[in-house]
């Protein structure tokens, strides 16, 4: 069952799925630094907090959270994977828009209201956060979880021109993401829905994801085996199919082109100087 949502005088225009499961301590300080960033670049934004009975209170404290912003809570049962939070998530968003981020500060806050501008700016399907694109960078991480990630995107890349196709950090198109049966319950959700969906406009810019500063980590030798299966059924979905997909578009930009991008969401710019700006960022 989820809260009811904090009341609202206008539609949201992006909502943000946020699977937890014992983040309980810096939760409330993410909630806050995510509206905080959306209001800065004027984006209205709801929020969905998908709770796996978490024994150390994070959906109590979820549930207060709710009561000051715009936010909603699904309690679930147990702890029954990510995949099926995000698709429990967006089945209740109200805007046109949905992503998703981790709750532990590894996905930065100010990147939300950016990956929604972007998407706009560029009539995308998909904005994914990438660390593997000039710009992008996993600072904090020991060689053996580097290559660990780099083979698991390298893995998918006949599957999809984005290089960091196993991100969960991303927006996308609410209507293309209702429409796809998620058949994959770890956390490489990106990739099942650029496959399952097949938004056709793509675009990938750069963050840089610190490791997590509280919890546990979601690595996991089951996660592993779980992701070889969803490739070797999304691999029969791509190349067994005889169903016809549509041209693809995909596009990444460098930071300096993310700010050109920004800059033509500016309302206060003329539409023609807009214009003009993200024409330089046109290939």
């Amino acid at each position: 069952m989820g809260s009811a949502p904090f009341g609202e005088s206008s539609a949201a225009d992006l909502t943000m799925v946020v699977p937890t499961y014992n983040e309980r301590d810096r939760l409330a300080e993410l909630v806050r630094a995510v509206f905080e960033a959306c209001d800065v670049r004027g984006v209205a934004l709801e929020m969905i907090i998908v709770d796996d009975n978490s024994p150390d209170g994070t959906g109590a404290v979820a549930d207060e959270l709710a009561r000051a912003y715009r936010l909603r809570v699904i309690h679930r049962t147990g702890k029954l994977g990510l995949g099926t939070a995000v698709v429990a998530g967006f089945s209740v968003a109200s805007a046109a828009t949905v992503g998703v981020m981790d709750a532990d500060f590894s996905h930065p806050p100010a990147m939300v209201p950016r990956l929604f501008r972007v998407l706009e700016a560029c009539r995308a399907d998909a904005v994914i956060a990438s660390r593997y694109i000039p710009g992008g960078s996993t600072p904090d991480w020991p060689l053996w979880r580097r290559l660990l990630s780099r083979a698991a995107c390298l893995a998918a890349r006949p599957l999809s021109p984005v290089r960091d196709a196993a991100s969960g950090f991303f927006v996308i198109r609410r209507d293309i993401a209702n429409r796809v049966t998620i058949r994959a319950g770890g956390f490489k959700i990106c990739l099942e829905l650029l496959l399952r969906g097949w938004p056709c406009r793509l675009v990938e810019i750069p963050y840089r994801f610190d490791d997590r500063e509280q919890g546990e980590s979601k690595m996991s030798l089951r996660e592993a085996a779980g992701y070889l299966v969803q490739l070797r059924d999304l691999y029969a979905l791509r190349w067994g199919s005889r169903i016809r997909r549509r041209r693809r578009e995909y596009r990444r930009f460098a930071p300096q082109e993310v700010e050109a991008v920004l800059s033509t969401a500016r309302t206060d710019l003329p539409p023609a100087t807009r214009e003009s700006r993200l024409q330089e960022t046109r290939p």
